[in-house]
């Protein structure tokens, strides 16, 4: 079977499209108030929100909540929430904030070619190293799902653009604007002869992979990290399901061009919190290199450079001397998309922002093939309000 290929994909009635999607779980995990607007504004009404978990929300009746997203699946399933396209594509336009257009197309890869370890060499590869510690609460979520939706991007290398932007657009079938500034999205229909025809310049694309590394997951690896868990569970409990297409063998992705002009790569920011900011930056001065790459750092007094630089990413240096620190003095990090939202945290008591520095995105395959995933949070595709929104659905079991 192919690595990425079409599916069974659910469609949200047009009459349940405008509130029906929403972003990103891991967004905006350090402005509860995002999410708040988000309840409020979905209500009552069929929505993702009432089928996903925000990772802002974890730790508030865990259980009981993964039993309601469970039922609610089971209950937008037996009724018409859902229009079914058999075996197809998505093909995707994503309008952003700033008019520029991202494509995208909605399938399926296997699970199977997927390896998140830091020495992967499969066709699907993780571009940032996983935190495993992260992977066990969203197996949790996904587990007793009856259906997957999906904010993981993965990337082919294509400068050509031969792949994603020769896509065939057949029905259109939404076309609306996303709620609290995501832009506008719009999808259309790729089945039949127009699904067959981009399935051949994609056995084409994976022909000519390097080392057999086809794709790169841009966004999302944890939350796939969690279905190739499911997955192999469930092949180790019955292992007669390994080499079948059992639905949980495979898991939803939006396909996307590493190429493609308006793929703009953010860096992701630190914000430590609870800890004395000169008595980390002390500390930091003794591992900082002189030669190293700047890095800004803030608090609520004022700012300056540290320098930090190893043979892959001055990240990598600063991001272990951070967690050496907290791990013996306390205190606290997060992951911050925007520089504007990591200066205004920086303002707190007892908080500092470090700003980290942009990676080029034409070095990203071969910086992986070379020397394995990325320090994790190490770039983000797009800032907090491009990432991808919950929409199309898929049943998994």
């Amino acid at each position: 079977m192919a690595i990425f290929q079409r599916a069974d994909l659910l469609i949200p009635q047009l009459r349940y499209l405008p509130h029906w999607p929403v972003i990103a779980c891991d967004q905006f995990t350090s402005q509860p108030d995002y999410w708040r607007n988000v309840k409020e504004a979905v209500g009552t009404s069929p929505s993702a929100y009432h089928i996903i978990f925000p990772e802002a929300e974890l730790g508030e009746d865990e259980t009981a909540r993964i039993e309601q997203i469970d039922r609610t699946m089971e209950k937008y399933l037996a009724s018409d929430v859902f229009r079914l396209f058999p075996q197809s594509y998505v093909y995707v336009e994503r309008t952003l904030r700033s008019g520029a257009v991202r494509r995208g197309l909605i399938g399926v890869i296997d699970l199977d070619s997927y390896d998140y370890r830091d020495e992967a060499r499969s066709p699907v590869r993780a571009t940032e190293r996983t935190v495993v510690s992260r992977i066990p609460p969203r197996v949790k979520i996904r587990a007793g799902a009856a259906l997957e939706s999906s904010h993981v991007l993965l990337l082919c290398s294509d400068p050509e653009r031969k792949l994603i932007e020769t896509v065939e657009k057949g029905e259109k079938l939404y076309d609306l604007e996303l709620m609290q500034g995501g832009g506008r999205v719009a999808g259309w229909l790729v089945d039949g002869e127009r699904a067959d025809r981009f399935d051949r310049a994609l056995a084409e694309y994976v022909s000519k992979a390097e080392n057999g590394f086809c794709f790169a997951v841009g966004d999302g690896n944890h939350s796939l990290a969690a279905a190739k868990t499911c997955w192999e569970k469930k092949k180790a409990d019955d292992p007669t399901l390994a080499g079948t297409e059992h639905p949980a063998r495979y898991a939803m992705v939006e396909l996307e061009n590493l190429f493609d002009p308006v793929q703009d790569f953010e860096p992701i920011h630190r914000i430590v919190r609870g800890v004395n900011p000169a008595q980390l930056l002390k500390t930091l001065a003794q591992e900082s290199e002189r030669s190293g790459t700047p890095i800004l750092w803030y608090t609520r007094t004022g700012g300056g450079i540290i320098r930090f630089g190893n043979e892959r990413l001055p990240l990598e240096a600063l991001q272990s001397a951070l967690d050496d620190y907290l791990a013996s003095k306390g205190g606290s990090v997060d992951y911050i998309h925007g520089e504007d939202v990591a200066l205004k945290l920086a303002r707190e008591e007892g908080a500092i922002a470090f700003l980290l520095p942009r990676i080029e995105k034409e070095e990203l395959f071969r910086t992986i093939a070379r020397g394995g995933a990325l320090p994790r949070k190490t770039f983000s595709v797009g800032s907090a309000e491009e990432k991808r929104y919950y929409l199309e659905c898929r049943q998994i079991r």
